[in-house]
């Protein structure tokens, strides 16, 4: 059984990749090449045109093929039209319909399967004109419900060869045939669609892309036990999604655990081998002396003075100690925003002490400053970078209380939890990338080494 894709009509145009400006020029020049063809008026052209050149940058792809649509049904005069976008696999996976009205009818047919008539719109890859549908050798019938359709003009989604597709109409008001003016201006339309459809993919892979690249730049994290350890990184929303956000652990040779997180200034393909190298220098640099974390941050600001244009870098550095007490964390802040404490009983405070550092790779001569803490048992250390709490129109600070308040609630939930609760309680939406790396020190209420200075009255 048919079914041809007539549907969604009453849906609203979803959201998609936004289209760049050159891939918007792309798809007025793929219309425009087909114009002198066309013996369009004024009104008709300016119609063909608005049709393919989005608004703004914002205006998403779907959006796009929706105005095709309804510009294609409108200048050819047809009472039906329908967009079919195929996947990577070769089976549609979107439609974008004009013509049927009802939302229930919408909703039943579903995707176009790829029989029937239309199929040799993709497999001949060639304009399609049927004078009668209901007679034609492929022909299954309609779907319960579906107009029966008399005349049918389609012409393939098409880019380098490749099959993006296909639009067609059915049926002219006027109840004339599908002429070859009708063919040619679908033709301009289905190449400004076609652009827009191939911009998207490219688009997502290079999305997918960039975010593999980052992620593989990032360390697997080491068994820390009896401490607990995860790591999160979500790039920034918008493309290159590459960034210079970083975290770390380590075992060092005297026992301790080290830990950082880090931000090399920049949100764009030159901050992330930045990222990877100071990570590494970084790593070098605690793994081969021990030493507080203040005076490694200090090697660090000597050993960028090797660029000839410094990179710079926020960035918290610690030590995680284990004595008779519990762990006891001690750590240097080169301009990051401070690490958060959120003890087993909710209570939580901002590792924030008067003497902040600057960040990395300005000024070497500048002092690195050292402090420590009690980590109580069953406290969680978060240390995080600034696109976790940093909004546009927002001040920091403000977005430093929402963490705690959001964070506060979640003392007793697994890292795992609290750390995906954290990320998806800001949408998922980020206008920079954000790491995050939480630990747990062993123990908690009502154990051997309860109490400690979060002990009580919840504080933030």
């Amino acid at each position: 059984m048919v079914r041809d894709p007539w549907q969604r009509s009453c849906d609203s145009p979803e959201s998609a990749a936004p289209p760049a400006d050159e891939p918007e020029r792309a798809a007025q020049d793929a219309a425009a090449g087909q114009v002198p063809r066309l013996v369009l008026s004024p009104h008709r052209l300016r119609r063909l045109l608005g049709a393919v050149v989005p608004t703004s940058a914002d205006v998403d792809t779907r959006t796009v093929l929706h105005r095709i649509v309804e510009a294609a049904t409108d200048l050819v005069g047809a009472r039906y039209g329908a967009l079919g976008v195929l996947g990577e696999d070769g089976a549609f996976t979107d439609l974008i319909s004009v013509g049927i009205d009802d939302p229930q009818l919408c909703a039943t047919l579903g995707l176009p399967q790829g029989h029937g008539v239309l199929r040799t719109l993709v497999a001949e890859g060639r304009p399609l004109r049927v004078a009668d549908v209901p007679a034609h050798p492929h022909s299954a019938g309609f779907p319960p419900g579906h107009p029966v359709m008399r005349t049918l003009l389609g012409v393939p989604l098409m880019v380098r060869g490749a099959v993006y597709g296909d639009l067609y109409l059915a049926d002219k008001t006027d109840g004339t045939p599908f002429a070859d003016d009708d063919e040619n201006l679908l033709t301009a339309l289905a190449s400004a669609a076609s652009i827009s459809i191939e911009n998207a993919r490219l688009y997502e892979h290079l999305t997918r892309a960039a975010e593999h690249f980052q992620r593989s730049m990032l360390p697997v994290l080491p068994d820390l036990a009896p401490l607990q350890v995860v790591a999160r990184y979500e790039p920034a929303s918008e493309l290159p999604r590459l960034g210079g956000d970083w975290y770390d652990a380590m075992v060092l040779p005297d026992g301790a655990t080290c830990v950082v997180v880090g931000d090399v200034t920049g949100h764009d393909v030159e901050a992330a081998p930045l990222m990877g190298q100071i990570r590494n220098m970084l790593r070098a640099l605690a793994f081969d002396r021990r030493e507080p974390p203040g005076l490694v941050v200090s090697r660090l600001d000597r050993a960028l003075t090797m660029f000839a244009d410094p990179p710079t870098a926020t960035l918290v550095l610690g030590r995680l100690e284990r004595g008779r007490e519990g762990y006891t964390f001690g750590w240097s802040n080169a301009g990051h925003p401070p690490p958060l404490v959120i003890g087993a009983d909710g209570g939580t405070q901002y590792l924030a002490p008067a003497r902040h550092g600057i960040p990395v790779g300005i000024d070497p001569s500048v002092p690195r400053f050292d402090h420590t803490y009690p980590l109580p048992p069953g406290a969680t250390l978060l240390l995080f970078t600034d696109g976790l709490v940093e909004r546009r129109g927002q001040d920091i600070d403000a977005g430093l209380r929402d963490l705690a308040e959001q964070a506060a609630p979640l003392a007793g939930a697994p890292l795992d939890g609290l750390c995906d609760a954290l990320i998806t309680t800001n949408g998922q939406v980020f206008e920079d990338d954000v790491a995050v790396l939480a630990l747990r020190a062993p123990g908690g209420p009502g154990g051997p080494e309860a109490g400690g200075p979060l002990a009580g009255p919840r504080r933030a």
